[in-house]
């Protein structure tokens, strides 16, 4: 398959090389530019301190108080400005730090802009080793350019790092081989808040990029260890879609060991990999029914 690059033109607020695709992860659209004019930057309070903003591209998850700002993720760089008003909305003082869940540009696109305005960008190792250099995403047929300077993280971990501020503790932790090789996620332990990044989302079908280190089994993990660190009180909020709770969790995962399961079955019966694709599997999600078809290639990638 040819590679390809995006027609998309850098929008003049920031060089970031991002890719301005509003729902390509998840549903299979064609790449559109970013608008800001079109977004809204919503809010939901979900306990002292914490709050979730749902904009295009990636959920972002809040702390916010007397120690400062802590956006977890930053959406795409067109926004900028819209998620900073959001932010300061609930509190005036800057953006301290920011936490990439992982490395794709729908969840890190405002690193540049956040970087260049003194926030600390913060990742697992992976994160910054992708950014700093040219990537493909095979599932999309699209080629990545390397991040400037400005937008890499510049503190890294390879388990965990952990957040005492706005009297809370946020522990953020990797899971290794799951969306990517670089995923995090953030659980607030005071406010019983969990932050899960694209290992699991509402709005489509698990998208695993195998050509970034993800895997289906690495997801299933991610997601038992989701599952194992929450309750029914938990506040969930996934990498994209509405807020999930943890009966959600519970179904997502089912769910995927149940078609990791059945293409496992298919693929030793002898099916190839179009034969499975045109049975024409779906995935149901907060928004309704979805194509399965790229998690099916990823459980046959691993296969």
């Amino acid at each position: 398959m040819p590679r390809r690059k995006s027609p998309v033109a850098l929008p003049p607020i920031a060089l970031s090389p991002v890719l301005a695709l509003a729902a390509v992860f998840l549903m299979g659209a064609q790449p559109t530019p970013v608008d800001p004019d079109t977004v809204t930057i919503e809010t939901n309070k979900l306990a002292p301190g914490v709050a979730a903003l749902f904009g295009r591209g990636g959920n972002i998850g809040v702390s916010y108080g007397a120690d400062g700002t802590v956006l977890i993720d930053d959406q795409f760089a067109p926004l900028t400005p819209k998620i900073v008003a959001a932010a300061t909305a609930l509190d005036p003082k800057p953006i301290r730090f920011v936490i990439n869940t992982h490395w794709h540009f729908d969840h890190s696109g405002g690193n540049e802009n956040h970087g260049k305005a003194g926030a600390v960008i913060v990742a697992h190792d992976n994160v910054r080793t992708r950014m700093s250099s040219d990537q493909f995403i095979e599932a999309l047929n699209y080629d990545i350019p390397a991040s400037p300077k400005e937008a890499m993280p510049l503190v890294t971990f390879a388990e965990g790092v952990t957040f005492h501020l706005n009297g809370d503790t946020l522990k953020v932790f990797h899971t290794a081989s799951a969306h990517t090789d670089g995923d995090s996620m953030v659980k607030w332990e005071k406010a019983n808040v969990l932050h899960t990044g694209d290992v699991f989302n509402q709005s489509g079908a698990p998208f695993v990029d195998w050509s970034s280190g993800g895997t289906v089994p690495g997801m299933i993990a991610a997601m038992n260890a989701a599952i194992a660190m929450s309750d029914e009180n938990t506040k969930i909020i996934p990498g994209h879609g509405p807020l999930g709770t943890y009966a959600d969790m519970v179904s997502y995962r089912d769910r995927l060991e149940e078609f990791l399961a059945r293409i496992t079955a298919e693929h030793k019966a002898g099916k190839t990999l179009d034969q499975v694709l045109a049975m024409k599997l779906e995935w149901q999600a907060a928004t309704g029914p979805v194509s399965a078809d790229r998690l099916v290639q990823a459980i046959y990638k691993g296969l």
